[in-house]
C-alpha cells in the first residue's frame, strides 16, 4: 500500500473514530439488551422482499446497461446480469478495488472492449445521480408525504428550510452537470485540451483524461429512445431500492411505522452523503449517517436506529453476496484474479 492510502486511510480512520465517540458519548444510555430485543423482532419476510427488490433492482441496472450498449450488440440481458451482480458481490468484498469488475466482466462476455464499458460506467453513475435526485426533489417539493414537522420539534422549521435549500442547490447542480456533459458531449477533445492546458502537471493530465472519459461515455447514449429508456430505468430502479429501504425500516414494526417512501428517500440521501466519508474496503461512514438520520431527523431510538441502520447495510450492501459468489462458482470467475486485471488492462 503507497504512502498517500495508508495517509488517507489513517485520516478517515480518525475522522470515523471521532463520529464513533460523539455518537457513544451522546448514547451513554444505550442500552444493549433493547437493541438486541428489536433485531430479534423483525419480521423476515419484509426484510426477504426487500433482499428480492434489490436484487430487482441489479436486473434493472443490466437492463439499462443493455440499453446503453446500443442495438448492433448481440447480447441478452443474461449477459449483463450475471456480470452485475458478480461485480457487486466484488465491490462489496474487495471494497474500491473490486469496482471496475462488472464492466470487465460485460467486455468479455460481450466481446467488447474493456476502455468501452468503461465509457458506460461512467455515464451510468450520471444516469444514477439525476435519477436520484429527481426522485428527491419529487419528495422535497411536491410530495405531501414528507412532513418533516413531525419529526424535527423544534428544529423542524430550520429542517425543513435547510431541506428546501438543500433542493434548491441540487436543481443548481443538475443544471450545471447537464451544461457541461453537453458542453463535453459536443467539443470534448478540445475541452480535454484546454484542462490539459490550464491545469499543471499530472493534475491537468489525469483530469483530461477524465474527461475523455467522460465524452465517449456520452457518445454511448444513442438517441432520443435511448437516453429515454436509460432515464426511465434509472428512475425506476432507484425507486424500487426506496422500497426496499421501506420493506427494511418496517421490518421493526411499530417504531418505524411512519416510513414512506419520500422519507426513505431522505435517509437515503443522508446515506449518500455519509458514504462520501469511507474506509477503504470497509466503510462505515453511510451506516453512520444512516443511523444519525433516524435517530436525529425521525427521533426513533438509538437502538432501533442502530439495529436498522446495521440491517439496511446488509440488505441493500451485502446480500448480493451469497447469489453473487455462486454465479461467480458457475462462471469460473475468480474476484481477486479479475480485480487485479482490471487495473492491468489499459482503459483508454
Amino acid at each position: 500500500m503507497s504512502r498517500k492510502r495508508i495517509l488517507i486511510s489513517v485520516v478517515v480512520l480518525l475522522a470515523l473514530g471521532a463520529l464513533i465517540y460523539v455518537q457513544a458519548k451522546e448514547w451513554r444510555n444505550f442500552d444493549w439488551a433493547e437493541f438486541w430485543r428489536q433485531t430479534d423482532q423483525v419480521l423476515l419476510y419484509r426484510v426477504l422482499l426487500g433482499v428480492l427488490l434489490i436484487y430487482s433492482a441489479y436486473l434493472l441496472r443490466a437492463i439499462r446497461w443493455r440499453i446503453l450498449l446500443g442495438p448492433k450488440v448481440k447480447a441478452g440481458i443474461w449477459a449483463i446480469y450475471a456480470p452485475t451482480v458478480i461485480g457487486f458481490t466484488g465491490l462489496a468484498l474487495l471494497g474500491r478495488p473490486g469496482e471496475f469488475v462488472r464492466p470487465y466482466l460485460i467486455a468479455r462476455r460481450t466481446g467488447l472492449t474493456f476502455a468501452s464499458q468503461i465509457a458506460v460506467w461512467t455515464i451510468e453513475r450520471i444516469f444514477d445521480l439525476g435519477a436520484f435526485a429527481t426522485l428527491m426533489l419529487w419528495a422535497i417539493f411536491f410530495s405531501r408525504d414528507l412532513n418533516v414537522a413531525e419529526f424535527g420539534g423544534e428544529h423542524s422549521a430550520a429542517l425543513s428550510t435547510s431541506l428546501h435549500r438543500g433542493g434548491l442547490l441540487l436543481v443548481g447542480f443538475v443544471a450545471v452537470l447537464a451544461a457541461v456533459a453537453f458542453v463535453i458531449s459536443a467539443q470534448g477533445d478540445k475541452v480535454a485540451q484546454w484542462v490539459g492546458r490550464v491545469l499543471p502537471g499530472s493534475l491537468g493530465q489525469k483530469l483530461a483524461i477524465k474527461v475523455k472519459e467522460f465524452g465517449t461515455g456520452l457518445h454511448t447514449i444513442h438517441g432520443p429512445l435511448s437516453f429515454a429508456g436509460s432515464a426511465v430505468t434509472s428512475v425506476l430502479m432507484w425507486w424500487v431500492i426506496a422500497l426496499a429501504y421501506k420493506e427494511v425500516a418496517l421490518s421493526y414494526g411499530e417504531p418505524m411505522s411512519f416510513i414512506n417512501v419520500p422519507r426513505v428517500l431522505l435517509l437515503m440521501g443522508s446515506s449518500m452523503v455519509g458514504s462520501i466519508l469511507q474506509l477503504p474496503g470497509v466503510g462505515g461512514g453511510s451506516q453512520l449517517a444512516t443511523i444519525s438520520a433516524l435517530n436525529n431527523i425521525f427521533h426513533v431510538q438509538p437502538e432501533t436506529a442502530t439495529s436498522c441502520g446495521i440491517l439496511l447495510w446488509l440488505v441493500t450492501f451485502m446480500a448480493v453476496i451469497p447469489f453473487g459468489l455462486i454465479l461467480a462458482r458457475l462462471e469460473h470467475v475468480s474476484l481477486r484474479k479479475v480485480s487485479a486485471e482490471t487495473h492491468a488492462e489499459p482503459t483508454k
